[in-house]
């Protein structure tokens, strides 16, 4: 991507566009800032649409958890005095947007999920760990999405020497053990903050039934399934993922 990554302090952000509403963008374990890139060329003309980079490395091994990247998003929060945020997250993203949304609801004006992980996910952090074997790690990410093709050369590269390096790779897997660790079933019902689910139709890392439960437990929530499409509809289905968070957005908007 073109934009200049930004630092303050400990933390390492995106900060696009000027209008007044924060659309606030958390990527996955595996994920990077090109992942949110259509949502960038759409909204940043009329949103201030903002990515802080996770700590994903960067945590001592007995700091990595969900709870702590809330909290460092939190930290971020407060530092750069952001309110009524829209929060999107994407698989651990979306796990994480929804520790926020328990923790600070009145940050938060809208909450999205796609893909993510909180109530069951097939946990590719163990999966992938398979380390020198770079077909494995290939057939691994193309299998995030409907369409292999989606899965670039050089993300497949990122992956692969991520999983290569020990001390990336055990953080990795520290933080997927995380995520299947720290379920939030038995707390998202009191998350009264607007909803949206966009998922993949054929997501086989949160299966379609995992947004239906999502749907089921979030009083305030709305679902989309996208068709021919997998864990990541903001990558593979931009288009028709944007129209759906645009309309989303729309209905709550402040006037």
């Amino acid at each position: 991507m073109e934009h200049k990554v930004q630092e303050e302090g400990t933390f390492k952000y995106l900060e696009i566009g000027s209008g007044k509403e924060v659309i606030m963008l958390l990527h996955g374990l595996f994920g990077s800032l090109s992942n949110f890139k259509g949502i960038i060329d759409y909204f940043s003309d009329r949103y201030k649409v903002v990515i802080p980079i996770l700590p994903i490395y960067e945590l001592p091994l007995r700091k990595v958890s969900v709870k702590s990247y809330a909290d460092y998003v939190l930290d971020f929060i407060s530092l750069k005095g952001y309110n009524n945020i829209h929060l999107l997250g994407n698989s651990l993203g979306g796990h994480i947007s929804q520790v926020i949304c328990l923790e600070k609801p009145d940050k938060i004006r809208s909450l999205t999920l796609t893909g993510s992980s909180g109530l069951f996910e097939n946990s590719m952090g163990n999966t992938f760990l398979k380390r020198n074997n770079y077909e494995f790690i290939k057939k691994k990410a193309e299998s995030t999405f409907y369409d292999p093709a989606t899965a670039t050369k050089e993300m497949i590269d990122e992956v692969y020497n991520s999983i290569n390096d020990r001390s990336k790779a055990l953080s990795l897997l520290a933080s997927a053990k995380s995520a299947i660790r720290e379920n939030l079933e038995d707390k998202i019902s009191t998350i009264m903050i607007p909803t949206l689910l966009i998922w993949g139709k054929e997501d086989i890392i949160t299966p379609p039934f995992v947004a239906q439960r999502f749907h089921d437990l979030l009083p305030n929530s709305k679902l989309h399934f996208i068709s021919k499409c997998g864990h990541a509809p903001m990558m593979e289905k931009p288009n028709e993922f944007n129209k759906i968070f645009a309309m989303f957005l729309s209905s709550i908007s402040y006037s």
